[in-house]
């Protein structure tokens, strides 16, 4: 198990799950992605999430795939897990087998399906603290959970050592800077913005660093815009940013899909030869003339400058 420096800085991509059929791990494939976001210089890796397809994925997938990710980054970075169930029972299993397997801490958000207010989020949260067997990133994704953690739920949920930080996937940087006010109070905690494009504007409000699905493909120009921003050189900052918009534009609205998002990502990566790009039912991978389109917006992207699309772009052309 790889440990955490607290706070938990930088680019930790929320990694797809390579699949070679709905029901089965990309195995060769899985092993190849994580050398290629640990090769980029991300902080971290977060498997299960919503990118990931974890909610969609069977509790022995959920397992297989957290054996092979730790066991590929062999303590190179720290693995976070997406432990997100409507079941506290469920999500609590499934943190004990992350924890037996190596991760090095868990992630949650509020259950779905039901909508929820916040002294049940607040009091859902505590019943999970209580059985944890690792280190909590909360997880607010409220597109997804129809409810949002708000700052005075967060700042009670400050109060417990094994809650680290929390990752804001809302879209909304006025929800981001509630939260870093809070994690201010706390000198080990972190607040990450899930959106890409929106990475460069919260690192200027306080924010850690990214959760953000692109680096996947280009783990490194994501690596490079938070070390840009680090270093105060707001020109690269831009233009890496610039980089980061460019690939939203051309490989996330393929089709008239909710989740041409990761169908897009998962896609690019099957032609980079890195993975297989099954999806998880009820999705299913992009039809032929779809992923015709992606291989040629994938191909557009070879003129972009930034060196962490170059890199990759490079390894493209001469497969």
């Amino acid at each position: 198990m790889s440990s955490i420096e607290l706070p938990l800085r930088g680019i930790v991509p929320p990694m797809i799950t390579p699949l070679s059929s709905p029901d089965t791990i990309d195995v060769e494939g899985a092993k190849r992605l994580t050398e290629h976001l640990i090769d980029g210089g991300v902080h971290g890796i977060f498997i299960l999430g919503s990118t990931g397809e974890g909610p969609s994925l069977s509790a022995s997938l959920q397992r297989q795939l957290i054996e092979v990710t730790v066991r590929q980054a062999a303590d190179r970075v720290p693995i976070l897990a997406g432990i997100t169930d409507t079941c506290l029972a469920d999500s609590i299993l499934l943190a004990e087998s992350a924890a037996d397997l190596g991760v090095s801490a868990v992630v949650a958000s509020a259950p779905s399906y039901y909508r929820i207010g916040q002294p049940e989020l607040l009091d859902y949260c505590r019943s999970l603290i209580a059985s944890l067997p690792l280190p909590l990133v909360l997880y607010n994704m409220p597109g997804l959970t129809k409810v949002s953690f708000e700052q005075e739920t967060l700042r009670q949920l400050l109060q417990y050592d094994k809650v680290i930080g929390i990752k804001d996937s809302s879209g909304d940087l006025s929800v981001a800077a509630e939260y870093v006010e809070v994690a201010n109070e706390r000198p080990d905690w972190m607040v990450m913005t899930g959106p890409e494009e929106l990475l460069a504007e919260a690192l200027s409000m306080g924010v850690m660093g990214g959760v953000c699905g692109g680096a996947n493909l280009f783990p490194r120009l994501f690596v490079d815009l938070y070390e840009a921003f680090n270093r105060n050189d707001s020109a690269q900052v831009q233009l890496l940013h610039n980089s980061v918009l460019q690939i939203g534009k051309l490989l996330y609205g393929v089709g008239k899909h909710g989740s041409s998002y990761i169908k897009g990502i998962k896609c690019a990566l099957n032609f980079l030869g890195i993975c297989d790009d099954h999806m998880a039912l009820p999705f299913t991978r992009f039809a032929e003339l779809e992923r015709a389109t992606i291989k040629q917006r994938l191909e557009q992207l070879a003129t972009d400058e930034a060196a962490g699309i170059q890199a990759v772009m490079a390894g493209y052309s001469n497969a």
